[in-house]
């Protein structure tokens, strides 16, 4: 049996084709998905301080149509492009060992990495449904949705224990898939020293854990009656 090479002329592949095109779209895709789960988390944690600070802050995002339109496209253009790197990334790797290791020891791979191929796709769940749960309400278990009060909605939301122990583990995978996700956009951006590497992945340990701690505080804070209905 001969192996048959197959040679691409030079410059037939465009940047987004190749392996390094896919993973630099991955990585600032990330960027941009990542500043919007840190700006989203500051937003929410307002919960702690008042319902009327909490629904004005509502209130102010929607009084500004574009800004908030033009957030949502650029996200849901990042988030789809994120998929499609990760994907094809996935097709590549699997494309490249056909046939799966007899006893694959996972020597230099760290658990969060582990678990992308997987994490992945829990994210994508509960982010259509925190959408229809929150922002559309169409889905709303524990109570009644009530359009701009947030707050109401995040409370009645919250209370219902099922929702609640979704999003903890939604939020717990996220914290695996930012871990890894941004210690791999350090590494994919260039941003990578002997010297600092340690520092880097400590790093983006700690934002991972902040970050999933600080969404998990909200349904945990709910349903130990902290934050109460109004």
């Amino acid at each position: 049996m001969s192996a048959t090479a197959v040679h691409f002329p030079a410059g037939s592949l465009r940047f987004w084709q190749t392996t390094v095109g896919k993973k630099a779209i991955m990585a600032l895709t990330g960027v941009v998905l990542v500043g919007f789960v840190i700006a989203h988390l500051l937003g929410n944690l307002q919960i702690y301080e008042s319902p009327e600070k909490l629904n004005r802050y509502s209130e102010m995002l929607h009084s500004m149509p574009a800004l908030l339109w033009g957030a949502r496209i650029t996200l849901l253009v990042s988030a789809l492009l994120h998929i499609w790197s990760s994907w094809q990334l996935w097709l590549l790797q699997r494309a490249a060992r056909p046939i799966g290791y007899v006893k694959k020891v996972n020597a230099h791979s760290t658990y969060a990495s582990r678990t992308m191929v997987w994490s992945g796709p829990i994210i994508l769940a509960f982010v259509i449904f925190h959408l229809l749960h929150f922002t559309f309400g169409t889905v709303h278990p524990g109570g009644a949705f009530i359009e701009h009060d947030v707050y109401h909605n995040v409370v009645t939301g919250f209370q219902f224990w099922p929702v609640s122990l979704f999003y903890i583990i939604a939020m717990i995978m996220l914290c695996y898939h930012l871990y890894h996700g941004l210690w791999s956009m350090c590494q994919t951006l260039g941003i990578s020293h002997p010297v600092y590497t340690p520092i880097l992945r400590t790093l983006a340990k700690l934002v991972a854990i902040l970050i999933a701690a600080g969404n998990i505080s909200i349904p945990v804070a709910v349903m130990a009656g902290f934050i109460k209905p109004v």
